[in-house]
């Protein structure tokens, strides 16, 4: 499974890319190798403010439905449509297939969050 440097990654298998005061977030590499293909995305209303933990998207494959938790306190910016579109993607770049890109709450959440050698011990013990 590919695991990303600079990047903050969840329990829950979201990713978290942090630049200024915005973030990116999406489901990892392990996330969609486990959903298997993806044929089906559903993304927050832009403008949602979502608290750690509330369901930020739902993510469908052949095999199973999954929701996908925000790991951060956010207000969504931009939903990226491309996803509803073809949701493919995921499978093909989990990494730069982002879902939302959010006004970040509370910076101090993201200690709360694996780092990538973090990660990378939490799902070998998976």
């Amino acid at each position: 499974m590919k695991v990303l440097e600079g990047l903050y990654y969840s329990k829950d298998h979201e990713w978290v890319k942090v630049e200024g005061d915005k973030v990116y977030i999406g489901i990892t590499d392990y996330a969609q190798h486990s959903l298997g293909n993806i044929v089906y995305v559903e993304l927050p209303e832009v403008g949602s403010e979502l608290s750690a933990g509330d369901v930020l998207g739902v993510v469908e494959s052949v095999k199973a439905a999954s929701d996908v938790y925000t790991p951060v306190d956010i207000k969504v910016l931009e939903v990226n449509n491309s996803l509803v579109e073809d949701p493919s993607l995921i499978n093909n770049d989990p990494y730069g297939s982002w879902m939302v890109i959010a006004e970040l709450k509370d910076k101090s959440q993201l200690d709360k969050l694996m780092k990538a050698d973090e990660y990378r011990k939490f799902l070998e013990e998976e």
